[in-house]
């Protein structure tokens, strides 16, 4: 490319906005407000991206408008099997449009005409004015419009940076002499997406053939004679289709649009405007990473393959108040916009007293002055996230807003522990209200020093989960959305996360006051903010009652642990080796073959092209076979190999996850594991078990359960103690839906598997069979999560049509069951959420989105989160309640786990009957309904016989 040759970059907005959705389909972004911002945040990072990679002199967004006219015209059909635009799209255009407005980007849009044709159009046009031209899309369709001076700019994976395709990279990727032969190619093979038809049999193989050999449709058409069999017969009965394919396929370059060269040229940003819609919808790093794009200087240059950068454009003036700076680089004097650009406060911007607190006569007077207060909000700093083994470097204190104080803590522990006993009247008093962000770490920090922190707490990250669940609650976050403020972060002073990283010892005592300070101020400005919002959720009870006193027994939960047997873990190690190298041997035999299993491209290779176990195999976005569970697991019944395939994957998973990682998170000062609940994970209100994860243990399979054989007593003079609530969730919707048939079934201590089975499949009791009993089980199970005849079918021996019987036959059974689904969706739709027994909360933010896949989703849940938060709810009452009752009682016994719906106890022997007894009672009478709880309980020498 001559050096002086002019760049042109027009974007595919909605190929990028829909990829930037989909990549954070699992994690959502969503802010404070309920909106699904993902589309528009995945959209921005892609554009800045390429804007700080190529500094390109033109640049336009190309949206589509109403669909193809012509192409509806000539094939009704086209494109008529596409689902709705999900809602966080639909909702995202309008705000992506006056971002784009705010960077002073041109839209190019023509009612009646794609993307791909204004994009074809211009590129051309371009092109005839001397530009070189670079079509930002992922779509392989936009190949047959490449020439010398116009290229693809193809994102690769996500963070994986971008790929230029020229004619010889086209000419590659598709087997072609020439890129307009693509138009040919995508008509011979169709397209599934657009619904453009194809000829009859004819995939990407047998396409590319096509080509090399006659060269374009036309030309195959005109020799069908050279074919044979069922391929002569479709193409020979489908020439028309044929060519119509291919006009479907080909992107037009005569949409009525014009390329302004003084229009397209690339200016300076409204820096204002742009960071006032980001503040607005919540976007902090984006913010940053759009400053530092337009900054001077931030040329991160150049395409990929070492094309030359545009040359620096001249200084020109930016938006009032924000100085003047160069898009490309330019004057030094030119000055960067800061966060004051859009009013983000720092701890350099807002006005704050932080004062360190002298040994001695200062810290003496300061404890005086702190017990004088009635709320006080505290932080820890410590040497480590591991609160067992962290020690005391400092502790924050806050009690008037941008005011506090930082009391360091000397390194020697005798002299450390002197110094917290002089705080021992103030964490223990009950007089004095106690705030924080995750008390739950401070509390275990200082349960290391002997130090209870007593009264009345205030923990801001569950206050926070309560008023916005699906959120992030982090303080960061926090900060910058209700605050308006960006806190130091804790990088700036010790480093990222690695062997360079230091401890916070190692921090100047200034910088320490500074940062821990006002982490306790900004806590305690939060905390005003949400004492009010959670009175406007009708949490507080919640919170009151259940959130925080549950806080407390987690803490002590996490502390006390439970005993590992390594040497049982080492057998079973072996053991599952045995067990896999045996799979693997078997693998191989029906394969024919060598390879490596844990490989989904040599696996999706062996099953679907040498063993051809489906006729048409689903394909990943990056062209190889689709090998996930949910894929393997459909075809499990019918293939041994898979079935076998599974069953290898199941075992390294738990040998790897739990039999060989457990021993390693033994705790060396403990001798035990400690797992960390986290309350703030799962917007249902369960608890999610971290480090090691306790919960996802496998129980189906016979080496699953063997890994709770590993838990045992802390001695031989413990017994582990296992209560489990039975069939909680079914007993919950039974009576939500208040149906008779069910309540009474449970009233009368039946089998309600059995006595579902009877009912549905009308025979008596006494005669339902095993296979009955376990269809039944699966129904009675799946109608909570909106369980289909697809899905019914595929976990069990149904066919969809005998599933979808079921199913009806089911509803028809319980009636009212079915009534309370419709209730609990139409309250869903009216009230944007949910709530559970106990009044808690999920925002159903999509429940009427036009599209049926998205609102689908949002009903589903609209039945299940009150089910399952209801069971959350009661549980953890009842671990409260015998928390309790286990220190009233000064009990040796401990309660060590929470497991979904079961409590496992290490129980001092002779204490066994007592607290069996008291166990069953508390979690029976966690929470009345009009059906009864009933709790198991199992005792033994390890978890697995107690379970």
């Amino acid at each position: 490319m001559k050096p002086e040759q002019k760049r042109l970059f027009l974007v595919d907005a909605y190929a990028l906005i829909f990829r930037g959705y989909y990549a954070f389909i699992k994690n959502p972004r969503i802010n404070s407000k309920g909106e699904d911002t993902s589309a528009i945040m995945g959209f921005m990072n892609s554009l800045l991206d390429v804007i700080k990679r190529e500094r390109p002199d033109h640049l336009a967004v190309c949206f589509d408008k109403g669909g193809s006219t012509d192409r509806v015209e000539m094939y009704e059909a086209y494109k008529a099997n596409r689902d709705e635009t999900p809602e966080g799209i639909r909702t995202a255009i309008p705000h992506i449009c006056r971002i784009l407005e705010a960077m002073h980007i041109p839209i190019m849009v023509k009612e009646g005409f794609e993307a791909d044709d204004v994009i074809g159009t211009l590129s051309r046009q371009a092109e005839a004015q001397g530009y070189k031209t670079y079509m930002v899309t992922p779509d392989k369709d936009f190949a047959q419009l490449v020439t010398e001076n116009i290229l693809m700019y193809r994102p690769k994976s996500f963070g994986g940076g971008y790929e230029t395709w020229g004619i010889e990279e086209v000419k590659k990727k598709f087997e072609v002499e020439r890129p307009e032969q693509v138009i040919d190619f995508l008509g011979m093979m169709g397209d599934s997406s657009d619904n453009i038809p194809g000829l009859p049999g004819v995939g990407e193989k047998t396409a590319k053939k096509f080509i090399k050999q006659y060269g374009s449709m036309e030309n195959l058409l005109a020799n069908t004679h050279e074919l044979k069999g069922k391929m002569k017969e479709n193409i020979e009965a489908n020439k028309e289709l044929g060519l119509l394919s291919k006009t479907l396929a080909t992107i037009m370059l005569d949409v009525p649009v014009s390329f302004c060269e003084t229009d397209f040229e690339m200016s300076e940003p409204d820096v204002e405007a742009v960071t006032a819609i980001f503040q607005e919808l919540e976007f902090r790093r984006l913010t940053d990473n759009f400053l530092k794009t337009f900054a001077p200087g931030a040329n991160n240059g150049g395409t990929e393959n070492n094309k030359t950068p545009a040359a620096p454009t001249a200084t020109t003036s930016a938006a009032a108040g924000v100085g003047q700076f160069s898009l490309f680089g330019g004057d030094a004097d030119s000055q960067a916009p800061t966060t004051d650009a859009f009013t983000r406060h720092t701890s350099a911007s807002a006005a704050h007293f932080y004062q360190s607190v002298a040994p001695g006569m200062g810290t003496k007077l300061f404890i005086q002055n702190l017990m004088k207060q009635t709320s006080v909000c505290f932080d820890t700093e410590t040497t480590r996230l591991d609160p067992i083994t962290a020690e005391l470097v400092g502790i924050a204190f806050s009690w008037e807003v941008g005011k506090g104080f930082y009391l360091p803590f000397p390194e020697d522990q005798a002299e450390a522990q002197e110094l917290i006993e002089q705080l021992r009247p103030f964490f223990e008093t009950e007089s004095i209200e106690k705030v924080g962000q995750n008390l739950k770490y401070d509390i275990k920090v200082l349960h290391k020093y002997n130090i209870q922190v007593k009264g009345k707490l205030f923990d801001t990250m569950l206050a926070h989960y309560l008023i916005n669940p699906d959120m992030r609650h982090n303080m960061d976050v926090l900060a910058e959305t209700y605050l308006n403020y960006t806190p130091i972060s804790i990088e700036s002073l010790i480093g990222k996360k690695g062997k360079n990283q230091k401890s916070m010892r190692d921090v100047p005592l200034a910088q320490q006051t500074e940062y821990a300070v006002e982490d306790a101020d900004i806590t305690l400005q939060l905390k005003e903010h949400f004492e009010k919002e959670l009175g406007e959720a009708n949490t507080q009870k919640l919170f009151d009652e259940i959130e925080i006193p549950l806080l407390r027994v987690l803490a002590d939960m996490e502390l006390e642990g439970i005993n590992l047997d390594k040497d049982f873990l080492n057998s079973l190690s072996e053991k599952l080796d045995q067990d896999i190298n045996s799979l693997q041997t078997q693998i191989f035999a029906e394969a024919g073959e060598e390879f490596n299993i844990a490989s989904p491209k040599q696996l999706g290779d062996i099953l679907f092209d040498k063993l051809k176990l489906v006729d048409k195999p689903k394909k990943t976005k990056t062209g190889q076979y689709a090998t996930g569970e949910e894929i393997l697991s459909y075809l499990a019944k019918d293939h041994d190999i898979i079935q076998h395939i599974l069953d290898y994957r199941g075992l390294a998973k738990l040998k790897s996850t739990y039999v060989d990682a457990l021993p390693n998170q033994v705790e060396p000062t403990t001798g035990r594991v400690h797992t960390d609940y986290m309350q703030t994970v799962a917007a249902t209100g369960r608890l999610s078990s971290n480090n090691p994860n306790l919960q996802n243990i496998p129980i189906r399979t016979e080496r699953g359960r063997q890994v709770r054989k590993a838990f045992i007593p802390r001695d031989e003079n413990y017994i582990l103690l296992a209560a489990d609530y039975s069939q909680i969730e079914l007993r919950i919707i039974a009576a939500l839906s208040e149906e008779e048939t069910m309540i009474n079934a449970f009233k009368n201590g039946e089998d309600i598997h059995a006595s579902t089975a009877s009912k549905v499949f009308g025979v008596p009791l006494e005669d339902v069979t095993r296979e009955q009993r376990s269809n039944a089980k699966t129904v009675n199970f799946g109608i909570i999560y909106g369980v289909s005849a697809f899905g019914l079918s595929n976990q069990t021996d149904l066919s969809r049509s005998e599933a979808k019987d079921l199913i009806d036959t089911y509803y028809e059974t319980y009636p009212k069951l079915r009534r309370y689904i419709g209730e609990q969706i139409d309250f869903a739709r009216d009230h944007g959420y949910v709530q559970t027994v106990l009044g808690r909360r999920r925002y159903l933010k999509d429940i009427n989105s036009r599209n049926a896949v998205v609102r689908g989703a949002a009903e589903r849940n609209a039945v299940n989160a009150p089910i399952q938060g209801s069971a959350a709810d009661i549980i953890k009452v009842a671990m409260i309640n015998i928390h309790k009752k286990l220190q009233e009682g000064q009990f040796k016994t401990k309660m060590l786990l929470q497991v979904h719906d079961e409590l496992v106890f290490d129980v001092y022997k002779p204490e066994l009957e007592a607290i069996k007894t008291m166990v069953k009672t508390e979690m029976e009478s966690a929470h009345t309904l009009t059906v009864p709880l009933d709790v198991d309980l199992g005792v033994g020498a390890d978890w697995l016989e107690a379970h």
